[in-house]
């Protein structure tokens, strides 16, 4: 009973997938309501076996799981696993070996519905099993239910997938006419039939559960609701949600100077010596050019400038994730993105936003509204990605905290990070809100979250994961779009145009970046910024990180990219440019509020699959940046000087 797109993928796949075994992971803590599912897969998918998972929870609360009475219970193998401890593990494997190789044979224990539902499949039953090929005659049941159900859409689907056809088919409609009136009789209608179906389902599961289960301490949940009612509370909820944000982003500011400044100096290191051996083997200087001043500078930029923080952040929030308290975020927020008119799990989509905005496009999926999803979708690059934290940090700390010293700077700065995100977020809530009441109207939906019991972190594993599955993940993609983009930069910042026509690598002339910039200078000045940076983040759209290192590269007049930590004095060089606090403060919005990186369109591009909403989620921020700036910059200069 799929209620969102992720869900749908999985159930085709079930269905349709031909896969030797289903495996379904349930929580031992909390059986009763997992059995909804595994009732659910039974009908669609002969070949189950049940994982009752967390036994090590399940026997810390005083829960105890009699594992045969359920399998007989259900018709289908059961095991018990401690997933952490991998030799409990080997008893799975061995079941799904078998499964698979058919060494055991189970029949499983379908529902029982309300007579006359049942009546109704059996008259069903034999028309549609003569119409399914031999290997998907198992799903007979469960297609039968779909179609007293009326679900038009699932059939739809069905037909698709199998070849076959059932709305069409005039004995099937000849049935379906004769099952209705059976129904209304019995007071069953289109309208409460799949309320009746899901309450025979959760009578079922009571009752499993209640045979099964044995609780030696039934107050066992009382530990985490004592946790819950002050981390979940109204007036403590969101402040000890923003205290634990800024202690990861304290650690992530702090923690990433040394291992940037580290791989900096070994990437420069590396940098003279893949020039000798250059020069040894003969390359071509404007080719060496290219390859060193291009794309090695803009490659090495982005792994010194993005693996320390990521590295630190990643695990941090995950560490967050596995220890229960994620989704408290997510129920705290619930009632703000309500009020947006827009999902609840908007709240965790845009965290993950945080890490990357691109994977928070992917993730809403979970979301089941549509108008909700794309809500969702155009509005998650408001919240400011790994990307685009060092650019927050390097202003901040150059402009407000560098009037400090020590400890109290990078608690300033890490203010001043947590104060931008909170504007995001809010603008995230001011957007969806206009969104649903112009080009998206509706209505928000229920947002029903279940809040997982407290765990220990498995810091160790923890860590591998998120620098693996993440961390990695995240730098592999940005390199790819560097090593393009890294040529492009090159390009702009060594022809020149001047009287001569276009030149490479003279110093004649004016290069095609200072041509652009001084283009784009009035209006930069007019929102507060300058001609540079406005170019800066144009060429910056492959990614976020290379904005920065553009910038101080127009302002210096080099030819390459340059690495801040080889400067004398950052902020020197960004005030002999003009540089004040209010442009300090305008980079920091718009770095907020501009367009999504290459990668985050593209993704876009492929969820939405429209051209539309692909540009309307690049001229949202912008424009959004563009009048908070401008506005930013007026009020600065009406009561500010």
């Amino acid at each position: 009973m799929s209620n969102s797109e992720e869900e749908e993928i999985a159930r085709d796949y079930i269905c349709f997938g031909n896969a030797n075994a289903t495996v379904v992971i349930v929580d031992a803590t909390c059986l009763e309501r997992n059995l909804n599912l595994v009732y659910q897969i039974m009908e669609l998918t002969r070949n189950v076996i049940v994982c009752v998972n967390l036994l090590d929870e399940a026997k810390k609360k005083g829960i105890t799981i009699d594992l045969d009475l359920l399998s007989n219970s259900l018709g289908v193998p059961v095991v018990g696993t401690i997933a952490r401890k991998p030799k409990t593990l080997k008893k799975l494997m061995s079941t799904i070996k078998k499964v698979c190789l058919n060494e055991c044979v189970y029949s499983s224990n379908y529902i029982k519905y309300v007579p006359c539902i049942e009546d109704s499949i059996s008259m069903l039953f034999s028309t549609v099993s003569d119409l399914l090929p031999y290997d998907k005659e198992y799903l007979t049941r469960w297609i039968c239910i779909k179609l007293i159900e009326n679900n038009s859409e699932l059939i739809s689907s069905i037909e698709k997938n199998l070849d076959i056809s059932l709305q069409n088919n005039s004995k099937i409609n000849l049935k379906l006419i004769q099952i209705q009136s059976i129904l209304k009789n019995n007071d069953i209608t289109e309208n409460n039939i799949h309320d009746n179906i899901i309450s025979s389902i959760l009578f079922m599961c009571e009752i499993v559960s209640n045979d099964v289960c044995h609780f030696s301490n039934t107050n066992y949940h009382e530990k985490d609701r004592k946790i819950d009612k002050i981390l979940t509370s109204k007036k403590l909820g969101i402040p000890i949600m923003l205290v634990f944000l800024g202690i990861i982003f304290w650690l992530t500011i702090t923690g990433a100077n040394y291992p940037s400044q580290l791989l900096s100096n070994l990437f420069g290191f590396l940098k003279e010596k893949l020039i000798l051996f250059f020069n040894f083997i003969g390359i071509p200087v404007l080719i060496k050019s290219i390859l060193i001043d291009g794309v090695y500078t803009t490659v090495t930029w982005i792994i010194s400038v993005m693996l320390p923080p990521m590295a630190i952040f990643f695990p941090l929030f995950t560490l967050l994730e596995d220890s229960g308290f994620l989704p408290r975020l997510a129920f705290n927020l619930d009632n703000c993105f309500k009020k947006a008119c827009s999902s609840g799990k908007q709240a965790l989509t845009m965290c993950m936003g945080f890490g990357c905005n691109a994977a928070g496009v992917v993730g809403c999926r979970i979301i089941e509204s549509p108008r909700e999803k794309l809500t969702a979708i155009l509005t998650n690059n408001f919240v400011p990605c790994n990307g685009r934290f060092p650019i927050l940090i390097t202003i901040s700390s150059v402009f407000i905290a560098s009037l400090f010293k020590g400890f109290t700077g990078s608690i300033i700065s890490t203010i001043i990070v947590l104060v931008i995100i909170l504007f995001g977020i809010f603008i995230t809530l001011l957007i969806s809100k206009f969104l649903s009441k112009t080009m998206l109207k509706g209505l928000p939906s229920s947002f029903m979250l279940e809040l997982p019991p407290y765990r220990k972190p498995q810091i160790g594993k923890v860590i591998i994961r998120s620098i693996f599955d993440r961390t990695l993940f995240v730098l592999a993609r940005a390199i790819k779009i560097a090593i393009p983009a890294g040529i492009i930069i090159w390009l702009f910042s060594n022809i020149s145009i001047g009287s001569n026509g276009i030149l490479f690598c003279s110093s004649d002339g004016i290069s095609l970046l200072t041509y652009v910039a001084n283009f784009l200078d009035p209006f930069a000045k007019f929102i507060g910024l300058d001609g540079y940076i406005l170019t800066a983040f144009i060429l910056g759209l492959p990614a976020n990180e290379i904005i920065l290192p553009i910038l101080l590269m127009s302002y210096l007049r080099t030819n390459t990219l340059v690495d801040i930590d080889n400067i004398f004095n950052l902020g020197d060089i960004l005030i002999q440019n003009g540089w004040t606090v209010l442009t300090a403060i305008n980079v920091m919005i718009f770095t907020l509020l501009h367009f999504p990186c290459s990668t985050t369109l593209i993704t876009i591009f492929k969820e939405t699959n429209s051209k539309k909403w692909t540009l309307i989620s690049f001229l949202l921020p912008t424009l959004c940046g563009i009048l908070v700036c401008f506005f930013t910059t007026l009020i600065w200069n009406l009561f500010l000087v």
